[in-house]
C-alpha cells in the first residue's frame, strides 16, 4: 500500500529512476507518498519531533531541493524561508514547484487582512485540493505513470472525504461548540464544523502570552463551561498545564499535524489516524 515504509527523515537521499519529491513538512509528505506510491521517492525536510514554524533548511536540504524533480511547500506564509530558496534557483532550473495551498479555501487572519492562516491542511476538504495540486505535479514530472497517480489520488481523496463526513456527523451532535487551545491552528477545523476556538497564543506556537491573554482564556473557560484546554505534542505543554490548573480543568491533545513524533512514526500513525484521534478528543471535550 502507498504511504507505508520509511519514516519521514531529513537524512533521506535522492533515488535514481524515481521521481524525487522534496516536501516542506509532514502532511505534504504524507499526501505525496499516498499519490506517488512506488514511483516516487519522497523526502520530508523537517525531521520527526521538530516544530516546522521556526525550522529552516541546511545546505544538504537545499542540495536535495535543487536536485529533486518536484518541490512541494504549503505556502500561505507558512514557510518563511521559501522565498529566498526559490529566488536562489538558477534560471535554467527544471524543478517543478508546487504551492500546495493554491486554490484551497483560505482564511484571512484577523490581525492582518493581507495574511492568510496557513493551517489549511486541518480541513480534510482543503487537503483534497492540496493533494490534487501534488497529483498534477507528479503527472507532469512522470507522465508515463499518469493512470497510477490518478487512481492513487482518487483512492486517497475518497478517504479524506470520508474523514470529513465523520467530522460533520459527530461534531453536529455535540452540545458545546467552543474549544480552548494553546496555538491558534484550528480556524479551518472550526469553520468547517461550526466550532469556535480561543487560543492562548496566536498563529505561531511559541509566542509568549500576556497576563491579559491568560485572564481572557480563564474567563472564556468559565463562561462556556469548558472542561479541557487542548495542547499539541511538538510544543511544550507547560503553559497549557499551568492554565488548566488555574482554571481547574484538564488538558488533552489536539494535534495540528505539523509533524509526527518519533513514537507516532514507529506506531505507523498518519494524517488520517491522527485526525481521527483529534475527532475523538473533540467529541469528549464538547460533551
Amino acid at each position: 500500500m502507498a504511504g507505508c515504509g520509511n519514516a519521514p527523515s531529513s537524512n533521506a537521499k535522492l533515488v535514481q529512476g524515481k521521481v524525487n519529491v522534496v516536501t516542506s513538512f509532514y502532511p505534504l509528505y504524507e499526501f505525496t507518498r499516498n499519490i506517488g506510491g512506488e514511483y516516487v521517492n519522497t523526502i520530508n525536510l523537517v525531521p520527526a519531533g521538530v516544530e516546522p514554524h521556526d525550522w529552516s533548511p541546511k545546505s544538504r536540504d537545499i542540495k536535495n531541493m535543487t536536485q529533486a524533480q518536484v518541490f512541494v511547500y504549503q505556502g500561505a506564509g507558512f514557510e518563511g524561508w521559501v522565498k529566498d530558496f526559490l529566488g536562489s534557483l538558477p534560471i535554467d532550473s527544471t524543478l517543478k514547484v508546487v504551492e500546495a495551498s493554491k486554490g484551497a479555501d483560505l482564511i484571512k487572519t484577523t490581525e492582518n487582512k493581507e495574511e492568510f492562516d496557513p493551517h489549511a491542511w486541518l480541513s480534510p476538504l482543503n487537503a483534497v485540493k492540496m493533494a490534487n495540486n501534488i497529483k498534477i505535479a507528479l503527472i507532469s514530472a512522470d507522465p508515463a505513470h499518469k493512470d497510477v497517480f490518478e487512481q492513487n489520488y482518487t483512492n486517497y481523496a475518497a478517504k479524506l472525504v470520508d474523514l470529513d463526513a465523520r467530522y460533520k456527523k459527530e461534531l453536529a451532535q455535540t452540545s458545546k461548540k467552543e474549544i480552548a487551545v494553546s496555538h491558534q491552528a484550528f480556524s479551518y477545523l472550526c469553520r468547517d464544523y461550526g466550532l469556535t476556538q480561543l487560543s492562548i497564543m496566536g498563529l505561531s506556537p511559541d509566542a509568549e502570552p500576556t497576563a491579559q491573554d491568560l485572564k481572557k482564556m480563564n474567563e472564556y473557560i468559565k463562561d462556556h463551561g469548558l472542561k479541557y484546554i487542548f495542547f499539541e505534542e511538538l510544543v511544550s505543554d507547560k503553559l497549557a498545564k499551568t492554565l488548566a490548573k488555574d482554571a481547574k480543568v484538564d488538558t488533552m491533545v489536539l494535534n495540528p499535524i505539523e509533524g509526527l513524533t518519533d513514537e507516532q512514526v514507529k506506531a505507523g500513525e498518519n494524517y488520517i489516524s491522527i485526525m481521527d484521534k483529534n475527532l475523538k478528543n473533540l467529541v469528549i471535550a464538547l460533551q
